[in-house]
């Protein structure tokens, strides 16, 4: 697993292999089991990374009438932030829940703050990471608005086609602003398309 930091690393710093290792090694990494909730909506958030090694993370909140609406996944290599910058009593406006057992790298801002200071070209390999990170929701959100939700669909098949099977349908049509039941639909359409 740690070899998929270890990639970051040499992409973006140019520490030794054994300072990477160092790095490596100070890293909190934590198993997850499927069902497990990392934060209750409603809760105040403990100020928390968390980087997806391997498994799948669902963002999602539950509306003013009781529907639970999915607003996020990570998967493999993404970072799921958990911030609260505005102010330290303001309750969580989503809960995370485990999809699959899951490892991920876990972070707090008291660690972050000790490795950076102990390793200080982290610091630029984490902004640089969020920095792609942000550029890519920002390009998704802008496409999202402005399609159909076919359309959105065949994005998520082009861009993370692994969500189709491993996320329950009726989570991904919630994703996608739709109802399960249309995006059956669509997947009907699309498959008599392809033959």
């Amino acid at each position: 697993m740690k070899e998929k930091l270890l990639k970051y690393l040499t992409e973006f710093t140019s520490h030794s292999e054994e300072v990477q290792r160092s790095i490596l090694d100070a890293l909190q990494i934590e198993k997850y089991k499927r069902g497990t909730i990392l934060l209750h909506q409603g809760d105040v958030p403990v100020i928390k990374c968390y980087f997806v090694l391997k498994g799948c993370v669902r963002q999602f909140f539950v509306d003013e009438y009781g529907k639970e609406v999915t607003s996020n996944f990570f998967t493999e290599e993404q970072a799921i932030p958990i911030f609260n910058d505005k102010r330290q009593d303001e309750f969580s406006r989503f809960s995370y829940a485990c999809l699959e057992d899951s490892i991920l790298v876990v972070g707090d801002l008291d660690s972050e703050k000790g490795m950076y200071h102990s390793f200080p070209q982290l610091e630029t390999m984490i902004r640089k990471m969020m920095e792609i990170n942000i550029s890519e929701v920002q390009e998704e959100f802008a496409d999202f608005i402005h399609s159909s939700p076919e359309e959105r669909y065949k994005t998520i098949i082009k861009k993370r086609p692994q969500l189709v099977d491993r996320v329950p349908q009726h989570q991904l049509a919630s994703f996608l602003g739709i109802t399960p039941e249309s995006l059956s639909r669509i997947k009907k359409r699309i498959e008599k398309d392809d033959d």
